[in-house]
């Protein structure tokens, strides 16, 4: 779409900037809140100190600026409150309810607070009133589609406060006395109209502004889509546009559950240009109701460009709202989005909706790919796929892909989540997780993303459970169980584990089957029982034996050691390692050789054999030496200075403890700057062999 297109009744239309939102009327309302914050509650009535924040309720239609005046309410009360203001959106564009679990998440990292991948909705809600607990905070629940979501996030604080906006009471929440929401008073509607119309038209012409009004019955979100309509056409007068309104009440074409807000956006869409109305039509399927130029060229199947100019115009006519943010990218309004859904079921075809939602998720997989590419530029096929993409869907440098992964992260989960939903699309599902999965692994790191990867791996388990994979089922299991492990859910990630084992034996996958095996001994092991732990590290040990895996089976042998060592075997753990040693230089692992030697010199100290320690002490740090290894040689010199202490020799131990402290301070500190990742990480396999 073009800066200026024709309207169908031969007008041009332009897309002027929308005008700065300000806060118009609502004094009367105001000032009811902010009583209501001063007001004694039933608990202090009644001699008792309030348990609980209060809670002031906001309530009214979409679009009639309930959430503009809990905004305007906090930001003049926010000063009483220095433990900040909080915000929370408590239902999707669609109107599905946002999980308990994921709001409170989303407040927790608001306060820089710790929210385990994998935790109950208890758990965190709990989590969240401790944190609250001592603090003088406000916290503003946007959108809340019921009493259970408000309350099980209500803080245990009478000194917070928490304004929350619905469609209407929240029955259940004791002492809320709701702000029932209506029209704008004439004035204050008038002067809405103006910022966007201009002054001259409504000046002109006072009682048409007034029609106008009357006709939107003072509704907020359609008196700016009337404002944008008018400031489109600049030779057009508000008399016509409410003549217009008048007209489409008159005739009821919509029903009688139409209101002023679906009147005035029929009118608007039905004049709008054929490729932007379908556009607009289109962004009802945008994941979270966050579009961006590549979400709007592959739902429409324009170029990106054209796509960027349409989704600008749309914003000036009070359609989009502009996200601020780093890059271009912008907001369905929610009231707007089940008026968007009906025009689109009713003017598009199920199959040129599937096709979209396609186009839509294809590109959105094409773009993981390009994200976690360009961290790859060392590898030859990494840079040959790279250049093979078109120039629109390629990142300058890691950097502009990191930022990227880090503004579309909402939208790339929702995607992810209504992928799965679908459930016509779990081929692309698959690919678009597994692209997901590793552009997070590749910028943020496996244990920085872990929340957002604990979800994605339950619905990878999800679709592999729906479509019959085992080995996808196994892989999900895997690492659904290493999440629970790292976060002290040992029993939990026990149980994964073994369904891992099941779900790789039914796909005859060694891989899966032998990390499963391994996984259930380590969680063994984390439990205390340390007879199971080797047990199940020996069934790992005798499938990588069969399959020939020197360095993995040297791997577990050391692990079997070590629960020898922990439950007190001395004489196994020693044999075990020394199975270990000769599997690593057999493979040629010089510093794994060092590591061994390291270990069977501590269990032989364990076992009170000193002298015995401390020549393979030595051996271990000429090992060391070999692997040109600084830290690693550093460390077995303490071990070395250790022993010696306690066979009664500082002198040597304080020059072995000083070789290796200067070993360290001459080591340079390794480069941080990319992220961890976790080398068990079970890879989400699909079926194609692009990804």
């Amino acid at each position: 779409m073009t800066e200026q297109a024709v309207d169908p009744d031969g007008a041009e239309l332009s897309a002027p900037p929308a005008p700065k939102d300000r806060f118009l009327g609502r004094a009367r309302e105001l000032k009811e809140l902010r009583a209501d914050i001063e007001r004694a509650g039933l608990d202090t009535l009644s001699g008792r100190k309030a348990p609980r924040a209060r809670v002031l309720l906001i309530a009214g239609r979409p679009g009639s600026g309930r959430t503009s005046l809990a905004e305007e309410l906090v930001r003049r009360v926010a000063g009483r409150y220095p433990g900040g203001v909080l915000r929370a959106r408590l239902s999707e564009p669609d109107g599905t309810p946002v999980p308990v679990e994921r709001a409170a998440r989303a407040l927790l990292e608001a306060l820089d607070l710790p929210a385990p991948a994998g935790a109950a909705e208890d758990d965190l809600a709990a989590a969240l009133r401790a944190a609250l607990a001592g603090r003088r905070a406000v916290l503003l629940l946007d959108d809340a589609a019921g009493a259970d979501q408000v309350d099980a996030l209500l803080p245990e604080a009478p000194d917070c406060l928490v304004v929350a906006v619905s469609r209407g009471p929240l029955t259940g929440i004791a002492d809320v006395r709701p702000c029932t929401l209506g029209g704008l008073d004439t004035k204050s509607a008038v002067d809405l109209l103006t910022g966007y119309a201009g002054a001259v038209r409504v000046t002109v012409d006072p009682r048409a502004a007034e029609s106008l009004v009357e006709a939107c019955q003072g509704h907020p979100a359609a008196l700016v889509l009337a404002g944008g309509w008018l400031a489109a056409r600049p030779k057009a007068t508000v008399s016509d546009l409410a003549k217009r309104l008048h007209a489409a009440t008159e005739e009821g074409t919509e029903g009688a559950e139409a209101t002023p807000l679906s009147r005035v956006f029929r009118l608007v869409h039905d004049q709008l240009p054929g490729p932007a109305a379908r556009l607009l039509r289109l962004l009802c399927l945008a994941p979270a109701g966050l579009a961006d130029p590549h979400t709007a060229s592959a739902l429409a199947g324009c170029s990106v460009d054209a796509a960027r100019a349409t989704l600008d115009d749309l914003t000036a006519l009070g359609l989009l709202r502009a996200v601020d943010s780093p890059l271009p990218q912008y907001e369905v309004p929610g009231r707007l989005h089940p008026l968007l859904r009906a025009l689109a079921e009713a003017q598009e075809r199920p199959a040129e909706l599937q096709l979209a939602r396609a186009r839509m998720l294809e590109r959105t997989v094409r773009l993981l790919q390009s994200c976690r590419a360009i961290t790859e530029t060392d590898s030859p096929q990494a840079r040959e796929k790279l250049n093979g993409m078109p120039p629109a869907l390629r990142f300058p440098n890691p950097r502009a892909a990191a930022d990227w992964l880090r503004i579309r992260r909402p939208a790339l989960l929702a995607s992810v989540r209504l992928a799965v939903a679908d459930g016509e699309l779990d081929t692309l599902a698959r690919r678009l997780m597994s692209q997901l999965v590793r552009a997070l692994a590749a910028h943020v790191g496996t244990q920085a993303a872990a929340a957002d990867l604990y979800g994605v791996h339950s619905l990878v388990l999800d679709v592999a459970e729906r479509r019959g994979l085992p080995r996808e089922k196994a892989a999900a299991l895997l690492n659904l169980g290493d999440l629970d492990a790292q976060t002290g859910r040992t029993r939990e990630a026990l149980a994964r584990y073994r369904a891992a084992l099941d779900a790789g034996r039914e796909a005859n996958d060694p891989y899966a089957t032998g990390r499963a095996m391994e996984s259930v001994g380590g969680a063994h092991q984390e439990l205390g029982d340390h007879d199971r732990a080797a047990d199940w590290f020996g069934r790992a040990l005798a499938e990588r034996l069969a399959r020939g895996e020197v360095p993995e089976a040297a791997r577990l042998y050391g692990r079997i050691a070590t629960a020898h060592t922990y439950a007190g075997r001395y004489g196994e753990a020693l044999r075990n390692w020394r199975a270990a040693l000769a599997g690593y230089r057999r493979s040629g692992d010089v510093a794994a050789s060092a590591r061994a030697l390291s270990e069977i010199a501590r269990v032989q100290e364990y076992a009170g054999r000193p002298e015995e320690s401390l020549r393979t002490c030595q051996e271990a740090v000429e090992w060391a030496r070999r692997a040109e290894d600084a830290r690693l040689q550093a460390a077995v010199q303490l071990r070395l200075a250790d022993t010696l202490d306690r066979l009664g020799d500082p002198a040597a131990a304080r020059l072995h403890r000083a070789a290796a402290e200067r070993m360290l301070a001459e080591e340079r500190p390794e480069d941080d700057a990319r992220p961890e990742q976790d080398a068990n990480a079970c890879e989400i396999r699909t079926a194609s062999s692009e990804d």
